[in-house]
């Protein structure tokens, strides 16, 4: 009995530790960050005939910057407040 008790508490480990793994904040927050910092890098080398076509405004510094504030946002949430493991149910 001892050696399946040790195998289930593997198993539930292994399981707490993907679910944490593949957290949809993780992915979120990963995927806006890295496209805020590619839009925001566009918006730093934008040419002169860009800025006219958008009538002056740096269309792709603020929306970078935007993407990376709502990415740094997820990623906070996932540390400040992470996954829990699921409890195990008691036995009868």
């Amino acid at each position: 009995m001892s050696e399946l008790h040790r195998e289930v508490s593997e198993l539930e480990r292994k399981s707490a530790s993907a679910a944490r793994l593949f957290d949809i904040r993780r992915i979120i927050g990963g995927l806006f960050t890295l496209y805020g910092v590619i839009v925001g890098g566009a918006g730093v080398f934008v040419s002169d005939a860009d800025l006219k076509k958008a009538q002056g405004v740096n269309i792709n510094l603020w929306t970078g910057l935007g993407m990376l504030a709502l990415g740094l946002v997820f990623l906070t949430w996932l540390k400040l407040r992470p996954l829990a493991p699921p409890e195990a149910p008691e036995a009868p």
